[in-house]
């Protein structure tokens, strides 16, 4: 979903995703918890190994697939040790050099990735497309994250959520940009419709070699945290109930992919506190939205996983997270 809320298209049902889960599935996740935050019994998930994609891939990365028919709800994570030598994820931009969009399955197979999702917002009626917030590329700042945002002629203090890489790591933080220097905020400005909050400390530099930034953060140190208004994203399509697209850190450290079909009636979405609840159910303890909708897009050994706002045709984005796997 842009932040213009446009409705995706819909075409015909896909059959991979669908042999996937039904096929590929056959023993319980591992229980993970995440911290004493108390998963509502209705987002309790079955998540099930996918064994056919699982023998594919090194032992740090594993995919899972849940599917819930009473919400309903259909799901996919990923669980990536991001400190095994043989991984890396990065952040990725469009090689398209006239709209700067691709579709998710050409990052995987451009970038010999074996775990691929969309990443921020962008401008979906702008040609070539902006990225809506921080984009930081192999240390080239690309796109800045604003501190301050304009909304019904009221000028907001701005910090939105934000993933950053270190060398095997990843960190999540309200970050802001100073010229080329990143600012990570331990918290954003208490924004409310209609009133301007404050800064509540004081920023540190943020030395991370890749930044993705979107929001707004779901959880934080093992808490639900979703500062939606916080991040000025009242107003917008947002909150409500969508398609989804998530990632977040364990406490052990390992990278948590997430997407969630819906607009369909296999699976109507979830919206933000829910999924900031799934989340938590497979072990993040750090948790932010990325860009959802019709982008919400999971390719996993060059297989997508999901069907995109309930479509088989994926919609081309300007970035992506993506996983090698030597």
């Amino acid at each position: 979903m842009s932040l213009l809320g446009r409705s995706p298209t819909r075409l015909l049902l896909g059959l991979v995703g669908v042999l996937l889960l039904l096929g590929g599935c056959q023993r319980s996740a591992p229980p993970s918890p995440a911290s004493t935050l108390t998963v509502p019994d209705s987002l309790q998930l079955a998540w099930q190994p996918i064994d056919s994609l699982n023998a594919r891939l090194p032992g740090g990365v594993r995919a899972y697939a849940a599917r819930d028919t009473t919400l309903p709800l259909r799901a996919w994570y990923v669980r990536i040790r991001e400190r095994d030598p043989v991984i890396q994820t990065q952040v990725a931009v469009s090689a398209d050099s006239v709209d700067r969009r691709e579709r998710m399955t050409t990052f995987a197979r451009r970038l010999d990735a074996c775990v691929a999702i969309n990443g921020g917002y962008f401008t979906m009626g702008r040609t070539p497309a902006d990225h809506v917030g921080l984009l930081l590329d192999d240390e080239r700042l690309l796109f800045a994250a604003p501190d301050t945002l304009l909304r019904d002629r009221i000028a907001y203090p701005l910090a939105r959520a934000a993933m950053g890489f270190l060398e095997e790591a990843v960190q999540f933080a309200w970050a802001t940009t100073a010229g080329d220097t990143l600012l990570a905020w331990s918290a954003p400005p208490g924004n409310r419709p209609r009133q301007p909050g404050t800064w509540a400390d004081t920023p540190q530099r943020w030395a991370v070699r890749e930044a993705l930034g979107a929001g707004p953060m779901l959880l934080r140190d093992g808490h639900l945290r979703v500062t939606a208004d916080a991040e000025v994203f009242f107003g917008t399509s947002i909150p409500a109930t969508h398609p989804r697209t998530a990632a977040g850190r364990t406490a052990e450290g390992d990278l948590i992919l997430m997407v969630v079909d819906g607009r369909q009636p296999a699976s109507r979405g979830v919206d933000l506190e829910e999924l900031a609840y799934l989340m938590a159910q497979v072990g993040a303890v750090d948790a932010m939205n990325l860009d959802g909708g019709g982008s919400s897009t999971l390719v996993v050994r060059g297989v997508r996983l999901n069907r995109p706002g309930g479509g088989d045709v994926e919609r081309e984005v300007l970035s992506a997270l993506v996983t090698t796997c030597e």
